[in-house]
């Protein structure tokens, strides 16, 4: 079948798509930290104000050159375009919603809230240091994890000496609190 009668899709399913960021548990908050929210909200205005012009520049400059269904630097910068439009669809619907924390209201606590930096040992003996963020912000190789991870949210609310239970995909697990710890605030 010809490309010519085939029909992409410009849904506004943001999050359908495989890759795509993890969607907000129904009736949940958007939880973020000051940072996590600046860092989305300069994606966006890099975005609208940089990326998008340039690629609509390269799309004109493209569609005034003929034949269009042929022409890979319009195609391309048809896809890519959609690709902007429903990265700043999501974005701006996540910065709508956002409800940003400040975690060092909590400094000096020792109970599990958001923005929390626990460390917690297993079982078998083995501690994981893990900072608990905002969905949007979270990087595993950081040890962060998103505040509706399974394990954040076995450990929100405890203290340090609390022994908690974490469902696994091998089962129920114990683990055991050993610290926890806040930004220190900041000076103004």
């Amino acid at each position: 079948m010809s490309k010519a009668f085939t029909r992409e899709t410009d849904s506004d399913s943001d999050g359908d798509e495989e890759g795509a960021p993890p969607a907000l548990p129904a009736g949940g908050k958007n939880y973020i930290t000051r940072a996590g929210y600046e860092r989305l909200r300069a994606e966006l205005f890099a975005l609208i104000d940089e990326e998008r012009p340039r690629i609509v520049e390269v799309v004109h400059w493209a569609a005034s050159n003929g034949d269009r269904s042929e022409n890979g630097d319009y195609l391309y910068g048809k896809k890519r375009l959609r690709e902007i439009d429903r990265r700043i669809r999501f974005l701006t619907k996540r910065l709508e919603i956002a409800e940003v924390v400040d975690p060092s209201v909590h400094h000096g606590k020792d109970q599990v809230f958001f923005g929390a930096t626990v460390t917690y040992c297993d079982e078998a003996g083995t501690e994981t240091t893990v900072t608990i963020r905002g969905i949007d912000e979270t990087d595993n190789s950081q040890g962060q994890v998103s505040w509706v991870s399974p394990v954040a949210q076995a450990l929100l609310k405890a203290r340090e000496g609390d022994e908690v239970r974490l469902m696994t995909p091998t089962g129920w697990r114990q683990i055991e609190v050993l610290a926890v710890s806040y930004p220190a605030p900041l000076a103004d």
